[in-house]
């Protein structure tokens, strides 16, 4: 049985995802006042293919929204995966994308 694991790491600003032991991959995040925004994602080749990116993404957003950060997607991978995924609890904050127009209210 595989033993996955994903920690918050706050002295290297990553989230890591460890397979049995060895590390598999991260989601860096830098913090901000109220907001943590995820900057970088990172598999290991070799551990690509197994879901494994998926569920570094659900647990840290997760682990982020329970802390009450909002959570500001600037890492592609992050961003489709929010797209696709409710997150209970989460406040995203949609970063502005260059040669947008601001949303009418």
């Amino acid at each position: 049985m595989t033993d996955i694991t994903v920690t918050r790491v706050d002295d290297e600003s990553r989230y890591e995802i460890r397979t049995d032991g060895a590390l598999a991959g991260y989601a860096e995040f830098q913090l901000r006042p109220g907001a943590i925004r995820f900057t970088h994602t990172e598999l290991d080749p070799a551990f690509q293919g197994q879901g494994l990116a998926g569920i570094l993404a659900e647990r840290a957003l997760t682990d982020a929204a329970a802390s009450g950060e909002a959570i500001v997607p600037l890492c592609p991978y992050i961003a489709r995966y929010l797209e696709s995924h409710e997150i209970p609890g989460a406040e995203i904050r949609w970063p502005k994308r260059p040669g947008t127009a601001p949303a009418e209210a």
